[in-house]
């Protein structure tokens, strides 16, 4: 070889070898560009979600979840170029997700697609709700498998992924979609889904990159928006349940009647916010007077509204009747078809004739009353035959009650009582009692009924000490004056 053709070979091997290097540094400028801005992009959606969802925590006490939610959605959308999508909460208390925000024409990706979307006016109105309304378990779907694993999701094409629902109706398609947990203390509370970029392509790694940076930081946001919301319904359930203590206090007697030769009184502890016991003195005619205490075995709001119910329907019954029995029938009559068939009702009703301080009991599965006789050691407890209000059929009702009579005689004192006086627990887990709570009223039933109930008080509240009681705790006692 000439001198001449290896200096040119020289050459050549030296302009590819340039060209190579160029050629190569180009790729990796460009692959440093494409990554500095998919960094700038992810900086630069971050910053922008912060900022617009920060607004929504800097407006008020109040936070709009949902609200907020779609705000997350639409950055999901805008950040991966996505035609559509969905965000699944975990639902409280429970291992269920629900979506909580969907935007554009979202394919359900588990569950089937209900025969009503055909002929619905509006497809994509139709499809929302149906997303909205569905409950995804754990494991279940792409959506439970992320919900589980707690690990994203990227298929490039649908159609070769098995797990992908297939719809006849091409507005449903799935092409290429994204899933990532949105996760919060090592715990997911919800899942982002994408679907089918606008530009037709598949979502690529960048993609998913900034949709799991998108839900990290919308995870925060949701978990203490999702407190503040769960305080709101708080404020809002504490406010009703004020209103509806105040309602169920003012149902009963303001007062005890005043009736010559005879003292009463009665006090009642609603275990919870509001509870499922009643007691009331009702005017039977000029000369009787009824005595009630009752118990509903639902507690709280449904206790109380089942509890005012029957007091109004006691209440309208009474007036004329002065055989015990007769009204708990015709009130029982009338609650019948009222009553859940997971609840019933007890009441003790008692009438007295303040002439002859004749006491006649009619007893529907309540506590047996008892009478502390003056001058006499003990007690005896007051029978009468009967079942409680929606344990059976009115016929087996009216064949089970039947009343019973006794004659008071001066410094007689009788104790009609729920219950969750005697079953009241100690932080021992330990009950007050029956012998407890009758050996409180035997001491103090010489010196009269209000004796009594400050007796029975004390030493009740003494014992539970600050132990949350389960049940509520009412107590009616009546002393014939010497």
């Amino acid at each position: 070889m000439s001198a001449g053709s290896a200096g040119f070979f020289f050459l050549l091997v030296v302009a590819i070898s340039l060209s190579v290097v160029t050629a190569y540094l180009l790729l990796a400028n460009r692959r440093l560009s494409a990554s500095s801005n998919a960094l700038r992009r992810e900086k630069e959606v971050i910053l922008g979600f912060i900022h617009d969802v920060g607004e929504v925590f800097a407006r008020g006490d109040k936070v709009d979840l949902d609200r907020m939610l779609q705000r997350v959605l639409f950055y999901s959308l805008r950040t991966t170029h996505a035609g559509s999508g969905a965000i699944y909460l975990v639902e409280p208390g429970s291992a269920l997700f629900k979506a909580r925000a969907v935007s554009g024409i979202f394919p359900p990706l588990y569950g089937e697609l209900s025969s009503g979307f055909r002929n619905a006016v509006s497809k994509s109105d139709y499809l929302k709700r149906m997303v909205l309304s569905q409950y995804v378990s754990k494991g279940e779907g792409l959506i439970g498998e992320v919900a589980d694993s707690g690990m994203p999701v990227r298929i490039e094409d649908a159609e070769l992924d098995p797990r992908i629902p297939r719809y006849e109706d091409k507005l449903l398609a799935v092409e290429s979609v994204m899933l990532v947990p949105m996760r919060f203390l090592q715990q997911v509370i919800g899942v982002i889904a994408v679907v089918n970029r606008v530009d037709r392509l598949p979502f690529s790694e960048t993609d998913m990159s900034l949709l799991q940076a998108l839900a990290d930081q919308a995870a925060v946001f949701v978990h203490y928006a999702g407190l503040s919301e769960s305080l709101d319904e708080k404020r809002q359930i504490d406010h009703d349940l004020n209103v509806a203590r105040r309602i169920q206090a003012a149902l009963l007697p303001k007062t005890v009647p005043s009736i010559e030769g005879v003292e009463m009184g009665a006090f009642n502890y609603p275990a919870h916010e509001i509870g499922g016991d009643y007691y009331d003195f009702i005017r039977v005619d000029d000369n009787h007077l009824g005595l009630a205490i009752a118990d509903v075995s639902g507690k709280g709001v449904v206790g109380a509204i089942m509890m005012s119910i029957c007091r109004s329907v006691l209440r309208a019954q009474a007036p004329g009747s002065i055989n015990p029995a007769d009204t708990l029938v015709a009130v029982n009559r009338i609650m019948d078809e009222d009553i859940a068939e997971d609840m019933f009702i007890s009441i003790l009703y008692m009438i007295l004739d303040i002439r002859t301080m004749k006491l006649t009991v009619a007893r529907a599965g309540h506590e047996r009353p008892a009478l502390c006789q003056a001058g006499k050691r003990g007690f005896t407890i007051l029978e009468s035959p009967g079942i409680a209000m929606g344990i059976a059929d009115t016929e087996a009702f009216e064949d089970a009650i039947k009343p019973a009579s006794i004659h008071l005689k001066a410094g007689d004192v009788v104790v009609a009582y729920t219950d969750g006086v005697t079953e009241a627990m100690n932080a021992k887990r330990e009950e007050w009692g029956i012998e407890n709570f009758l050996n409180a009223v035997s001491e103090s039933a010489p010196d009269g009924a209000g004796k009594v109930l400050d007796s029975v008080q004390q030493r009740l509240l003494r014992f539970v000490g600050e132990m949350g009681q389960y049940d509520d705790m009412t107590l009616l006692a009546l002393r014939v004056m010497e």
